[in-house]
């Protein structure tokens, strides 16, 4: 998910940079973008609005709901565009920078979040929340809360789950093997066992750790990792730092651990690949998202009742776990701001998560947004085995803060500009082909620094 310190001043002068890039890709996709006309906002159109959602399963149980409960309840029927993150990423951009309007809602997350509000393509949202005492905005976990929250302390975008990092293992394994988990545990403990479970049983390796290319892959756990041995992808004052000591240790340790005691197919394997080997007991440890811990012990799941959760581990910081939340954000252009508020309402709200938990089972709950979820007797008896956990992790992650040294913009695995994108998905090409062995990491790392460098120059002076 991911010491420094970032008042208004430092996301300002980012913006400044970003605005420039964000005013060009405006011009480009406005040429292309498909504008709403007038005949949309006729009576028909009140009571229609347009959703661009991500395909992951959460999602897809709350379009399945939509029409039988919200449409149900408030005569406001939902169209809803469902793409793979990437592709939602591309159409979101294109149609949020041109303020096309094609979209009423999206969902986002907080690393699009501060991006798009500095750029004026949100509708602010605190607003609203304030005058709905039922939403309660102070049920919101702080961190996430904040995560989406801009510069000029307004609210712009509203959670529908949140997640941070930590570590699952074994449990059953550990205690056979005659180890124990220590309670903060750091890496090199964490690396330690995981020599001693590689092979505990056959064809057993000890740890998995994404190795796959992209930003959101192999990227988020490396940089807190990173954070955590004292580096950072770039200084205060925007001077690159991959081929710093501190990266290059760290870098060095992730892909040695992942050579040495991790998966088979560590250069292809993300979030998914993991969590599949987790699932079937093909490895002892995983450390990765938290949201992971429910199709763990769900009943599909070899491991269920066998994994234990312990804090994402850690070198020279008290944390390390990242922050990630989907949420959803209005568009500003949009010309139904009162229905896509009603419907965010109700998809961030408390009824919604007592919806699932009645229809779907509890585990199937959009947690991480929300203390009083973790107050819920019914939530915390079918998530018992991580619910503590997870709550901590998120309430603890650090996002201003998460390494050594000042930064000059939040982020625990990003750093929040428009260009992160790109230059971490090049970057993490780097680094798998250096845990495939084709190359080593000072060298995927002096590549690495050049390119940081051609993104740290547009930021440098401002």
């Amino acid at each position: 998910m991911r010491a420094g310190r970032h008042g208004a001043s430092g996301r300002s002068r980012s913006g400044r940079a970003a605005g420039a890039a964000a005013v060009a890709l405006a011009v480009v996709v406005a040429a292309g973008g498909c504008y709403r006309g007038a005949g949309d906002v006729g009576n028909a159109g009140r009571h229609t609005i347009n959703v661009l959602m991500v395909n992951n399963p959460q999602m897809v149980d709350l379009q399945r709901l939509t029409a039988e409960h919200f449409t149900k309840e408030t005569g406001i029927k939902v169209n809803f565009t469902v793409l793979p993150e990437d592709d939602l990423r591309d159409k979101m951009s294109q149609d949020f920078s041109s303020q096309a309007g094609q979209y009423d809602v999206a969902s986002l997350s907080n690393y699009e979040t501060p991006i798009y509000a500095r750029n004026g393509w949100l509708t602010e949202l605190g607003a609203r929340a304030a005058k709905d005492p039922s939403f309660d905005q102070s049920d919101i976990l702080p961190p996430v809360r904040k995560s989406l929250t801009a510069a000029d302390g307004k609210i712009y975008a509203e959670p529908f789950y949140g997640e941070s990092s930590f570590l699952m293992y074994r449990k059953d394994l550990v205690k056979e093997a005659g180890l124990t988990m220590p309670a903060r545990p750091t890496w090199h403990q964490v690396a330690d066992m995981a020599a001693k479970l590689d092979g505990f049983r056959k064809g057993m390796k000890g740890i998995c750790l994404r190795g796959q290319p992209g930003w959101g892959q192999l990227i988020a756990p490396l940089t807190t990792v990173v954070n955590t041995f004292g580096g950072t992808w770039f200084t205060k004052d925007w001077k690159a730092r991959l081929d710093s000591p501190e990266f290059t240790k760290a870098t060095q340790f992730y892909v040695d651990l992942i050579r040495k005691h991790g998966e088979a197919g560590a250069p292809q394997a993300g979030y998914t690949e993991c969590l599949n080997d987790m699932q079937q007991g093909k490895v002892a440890m995983w450390y990765d998202a938290t949201a992971g811990a429910g199709s763990l012990e769900s009943g599909d799941s070899k491991v269920a009742g066998k994994v234990g959760y312990a804090p994402a581990p850690v070198e020279r910081t008290a944390e390390s776990g990242w922050l990630y939340t989907w949420a959803w954000g209005v568009q500003k252009a949009g010309t139904h701001q009162d229905a896509a508020w009603k419907f965010i309402r109700w998809a961030s709200g408390k009824g919604y998560e007592r919806l699932v938990g009645r229809e779907l089972g509890w585990s199937k709950v959009p947690g991480g947004k929300r203390a009083s979820l973790y107050r819920n007797p019914e939530y915390t008896r079918s998530a018992r085995a991580f619910a503590g956990p997870t709550e901590r992790a998120i309430t603890s992650a650090r996002p201003d803060d998460p390494g050594v040294q000042p930064r000059p913009v939040p982020g625990i695995q990003f750093v929040d500009i428009p260009e992160f994108s790109d230059l971490g998905t090049k970057v993490s090409h780097e680094i798998s082909s250096a845990i495939a062995g084709k190359q080593s990491v000072p060298a995927a790392l002096r590549h690495s620094q050049r390119l940081a460098e051609e993104v740290a120059r547009a930021y440098q002076g401002h």
